[in-house]
């Protein structure tokens, strides 16, 4: 799409500017940049990335037009696109972007003849691009392309196999990025998961050995305090261990210094020290972040902000229970119940926004977000081992 966008571009212009958008710079040069590049030059195409102003300059048959990178990854964004004129824009994953961002981009595109190019994987039905543009396709004059994951002809029949096998049958990532519906989040989050012995994601026994260690945790006071040791076996991460305090229920708040000194407890299996390669705290609790570098536990030391973003974390955990690639230990309860009593928040769903439902005490979401904190970094660490 982002080569057709291009040539339609060098076939109707000169000497013209152009929008490409993605949620960051970083994404849209890793996802559409770098192979568009690769796609230019081989047919002949003069391709020049002035990185430092972010824009690709594209030469062919004397012709010259100018594409300049922009990432709409916040309300904010929309003050970067000001003041160009545009003869055309192509957005990369719109859905993920503010609808701010992408009104004011489109409103930059006022050369004769510009055309707007959209892509993304669907969300919610009440999302703002579902409502605003792709339900008034026909009163705006667009034209909407629905694509299956079978449509791509690049990818190998084993290969979309594996992709299938990612997602649960019937979960919302396999409605949406399969079958490329705009489904809405209902009922349990993991919808699939089931403790039963013969499910295969709770087990009674763990391998005896593990060559990486993870821990991470949702941090809290008044509200929950949750944190979980994970191990890497034979391509297999294991929930060993986990810590659960809810101040409300015990009747009493711990301090920072005393949840430090649980965690190091925590990093403890079959009576040794164990040295996770990273703890994994939200990025907004850098107070406690620091404190648990400067404490006296080494074991503790590889602090590293938690990537909380909600789909994807969700996703991973999703992908890494769904392959058998993670399995908890059953005397985990608290991370069991996290994952088997998460709720969707419909009344998130109606704004359009994918989320599930938070609470305080008695909520299942904090161990959940320690889970998924975890399933982030676990997903990733498979992924350079090939193992995912």
């Amino acid at each position: 799409m982002s080569f057709s966008f291009v040539v339609w571009g060098m076939a109707n212009f000169d000497q013209q500017n152009f929008i490409l958008t993605g949620k960051t710079i970083g994404s849209l040069r890793r996802n559409v940049v770098a192979p568009l590049k690769r796609m230019l030059l081989g047919r002949g195409m003069v391709c020049i990335d002035h990185r430092a102003d972010n824009m690709i300059e594209v030469a062919y048959l004397g012709r010259v037009n100018y594409f300049y990178l922009f990432g709409g990854k916040d309300e904010s964004s929309q003050d970067l696109v000001q003041g160009i004129t545009a003869a055309g824009a192509y957005f990369d994953e719109v859905a993920l972007q503010p609808e701010s961002f992408v009104n004011q981009a489109v409103g930059r595109c006022s050369v004769d003849g510009a055309k707007i190019w959209f892509n993304c994987n669907p969300e919610s039905p009440h999302h703002w691009f579902k409502e605003k543009w792709i339900d008034k396709a026909k009163e705006l004059g667009l034209y909407v392309m629905h694509f299956l994951m079978d449509d791509n002809p690049s990818l190998s029949e084993d290969t979309k196999a594996r992709y299938k096998q990612l997602y649960a049958a019937g979960s919302i990532f396999y409605k949406r990025y399969i079958l490329g519906l705009w489904v809405a989040a209902e009922g349990r989050v993991f919808s699939f998961f089931d403790e039963a012995p013969g499910a295969g994601y709770v087990v009674d026994t763990v391998p005896e050995n593990f060559t990486m260690y993870l821990c991470g945790l949702d941090y809290g006071i008044s509200n929950p305090f949750a944190a979980q040791l994970w191990g890497l076996s034979g391509g297999i991460w294991y929930v060993l261990k986990e810590y659960y305090w809810d101040s409300q229920v015990e009747k009493k708040q711990k301090s920072n210094a005393e949840y430090i000194e649980d965690l190091a407890r925590l990093c403890y299996w079959n009576g040794e020290r164990r040295t996770p390669v990273k703890i994994l705290i939200p990025p907004e609790e850098n107070g406690f972040q620091r404190e648990v570098k400067q404490s006296k536990h080494p074991q503790l030391y590889h602090v590293r902000d938690a990537d909380n973003a909600i789909m994807p974390g969700i996703e991973d955990l999703t992908t890494l229970l769904t392959l058998g690639k993670l399995k908890i230990l059953r005397s985990c309860e608290k991370t069991i119940w996290g994952i088997n009593e998460l709720l969707w928040d419909e009344k998130k769903q109606k704004q359009g926004v994918d989320m599930f439902l938070k609470g305080g005490s008695g909520s299942p979401d904090h161990s959940a977000d320690a889970s998924r904190y975890i399933a982030r970094e676990a997903a990733k660490q498979l992924r350079q081992m090939r193992l995912l």
